[in-house]
C-alpha cells in the first residue's frame, strides 16, 4: 500500500519508521527537512509539498499539532486536497478538539475525500513496536479502511461513533492520563520524603488495585528524575483545555482535572512545557525539605 505521511515530529517519525520497517511504501512531507531525512534514512521518499505527498497515495496520516495547522496542511495552498484523487483516505492521528475534527471532515468530504480520526494512546515506545491504541471516529467503511491501514502501528482500534468521536475519546484518555501521571508524582514524592524507596512501589503494588501502566512506567523514572521524552508537558495543557472546553459545553462539572490542569499549566510558564511528564516532580521538589519531624 502507498501511503503519505504529513508531519513527521516526534510522533509522526515514530509512526513513519515503524510503517517503513513493516513494508508500507512511504512518501513523506514536513516543514522540518532534517526530520523528513531521518525518516528517507530508513526507506522513505520525500515530498516537497503535502499535495505532492498525497497524488497517488491511497491513504494520508496526518501527524500535526493542532487543528489550524491540520487545516492548513489539508486544505491550504499546496495542501493534501490539492493533489489527493478523489476517494482517498485521510487519518488524522492529531490530537485535536472534536469540533474541529467534524468540520474537517465535512470539509474533506465537500471535496471527495474521506475522514477518519484516529488520535493514539502510548506513546513514541508503543509505536516502535506496533502496539499502539487508537480511538476511531468516521464511517464505518472508512474506519474499516483506517484500521487496515495502521494493523502494523496498532495492537488496539476501537471504532467510537461518527466523525468527532475519536477525539472526544482522546480527550477522556487524557483527562485519565493528566491525573494519573499528577498522582504518581504525588505518591513518589510522600514516598521520599517517607524515606521509602519509590522506585521499589510499583513492584510491590502490581496486581493490586492500584496499579496501572502509568504507576509502573512512570515512578521509576520520576524517582530517577530521568526526563527522557516520550511526551510534553504542554501538549497535556492542549488537551486538558480541550476537555475543560468540552466539559462546559456538556455542562460536566470536572474539578480535579481543572487542578491537575492548572499545575501542568504552572510547569509550563516555568518554561518546563517542553518536558516529558516525568518532569511533574519538579512542582513537588522541595516535598520533605526542612520540615518538621
Amino acid at each position: 500500500m502507498s501511503v503519505a505521511l504529513i508531519g513527521a515530529g516526534a510522533m509522526g517519525g515514530a509512526i513513519g519508521a515503524r510503517l517503513l520497517a513493516t513494508g508500507t511504501a512511504l512518501t513523506v512531507f514536513d516543514l522540518d527537512a532534517e526530520k523528513v531525512a531521518a525518516l528517507v534514512a530508513l526507506g522513505a521518499t520525500a515530498a516537497p509539498s503535502a499535495a505532492m505527498a498525497a497524488k497517488g497515495a491511497q491513504a494520508v496520516i496526518l501527524s500535526l499539532n493542532a487543528a489550524h495547522t491540520v487545516r492548513a496542511a489539508v486544505f491550504g495552498p499546496g495542501g493534501v486536497a490539492d493533489g489527493a484523487a478523489k476517494g482517498t483516505l485521510l487519518i488524522d492521528m492529531s490530537s485535536i478538539d472534536p469540533a474541529a475534527t467534524k468540520a474537517l471532515a465535512a470539509d474533506a468530504a465537500d471535496k471527495g475525500l474521506r475522514w477518519v480520526d484516529s488520535p493514539l494512546s502510548g506513546g513514541i515506545p508503543k509505536a516502535a513496536t506496533g502496539a499502539l491504541t487508537l480511538m476511531q471516529g468516521g464511517a464505518p467503511e472508512d474506519v474499516a479502511a483506517a484500521q487496515a491501514v495502521l494493523a502494523q502501528v496498532a495492537s488496539n482500534q476501537t471504532h467510537m461513533g461518527g466523525p468527532g468521536a475519536g477525539q472526544t475519546t482522546k480527550l477522556i484518555n487524557q483527562v485519565l492520563c493528566g491525573l494519573g501521571f499528577l498522582a504518581v508524582a504525588e505518591a513518589t514524592a510522600l514516598a521520599e520524603a517517607a524515606g521509602v524507596d519509590a522506585a521499589a512501589i510499583p513492584k510491590a503494588l502490581a496486581g493490586g488495585r492500584a496499579d496501572s501502566a502509568i504507576l509502573q512506567e512512570y515512578m521509576p523514572r520520576m524517582a530517577a528524575r530521568d526526563y527522557r521524552r516520550t511526551g510534553r508537558i504542554d501538549n497535556m495543557v492542549k488537551d486538558l483545555n480541550g476537555a475543560a472546553d468540552l466539559a462546559r459545553l456538556t455542562h460536566t462539572p470536572m474539578p480535579l482535572t481543572a487542578l491537575c490542569a492548572e499545575i501542568h499549566r504552572m510547569l509550563t510558564a516555568a518554561g518546563l512545557g517542553g518536558e516529558d511528564q516525568a518532569a511533574l516532580m519538579e512542582f513537588f521538589k522541595t516535598a520533605g525539605k526542612d520540615q518538621p519531624q
